[in-house]
């Protein structure tokens, strides 16, 4: 065997060669994205492009009631993932994210209006009535005053409820 038969027995140097720490973070990370697959309604699965082997173990997944079978489960949709297209399903995650956050700002600016309105002044009253015109004014100070009440006597917070109501509905319009 001469010196120049132990170049051959080398990969090839085009080949890039990977730590198995790396290939363990990237299966990990691929495990995890099946994860919050799972953790998706039906609705927003449709929406994500999914191989049908792939939909098939997260549908069975989200069947499972034991820890230890959804654990076998989700490293089996780890290993399909490696198949699929990881980086499509990737972005259309980051979209569902992306929309949730959108969703929750919306949400606690609402709460903040409400809170405005039964701890604050008149003027911020008048502040949500431009903000919002089409706000029955007679109706909101009702709405306020009931949850100014309740809150002074500790009840529970019933009118402040309907006040968010009235709050997202005028939102929503």
């Amino acid at each position: 065997m001469t010196h120049e038969d132990d170049f051959d027995s080398l990969p090839d140097q085009d080949e890039e060669w990977v730590s198995k720490t790396r290939r363990k973070k990237e299966m990990q990370a691929l495990q995890d994205l099946g994860k919050k697959l799972v953790a998706l309604n039906r609705e927003q699965l449709a929406k994500v492009p999914l191989e049908p082997e792939l939909l098939v173990a997260i549908n069975e997944c989200q069947r499972l009631k034991k820890g230890e079978a959804i654990r076998r489960q989700l490293q089996y949709i780890g290993r399909l993932m490696r198949l699929a297209d990881a980086e499509a399903i990737s972005q259309a995650m980051d979209l569902f994210e992306a929309g949730k956050q959108a969703h929750d700002a919306h949400f606690h600016k609402l709460e903040r209006w409400r809170e405005r309105l039964i701890g604050g002044s008149n003027d911020d009253l008048t502040a949500f009535v431009e903000a919002y015109p089409n706000a029955d004014i007679q109706h909101l100070r009702q709405l306020v005053r009931n949850a100014q009440k309740e809150a002074e006597q500790q009840k529970p917070p019933a009118s402040a409820r309907k006040l968010f109501r009235y709050i997202r509905e005028l939102a929503e319009n």
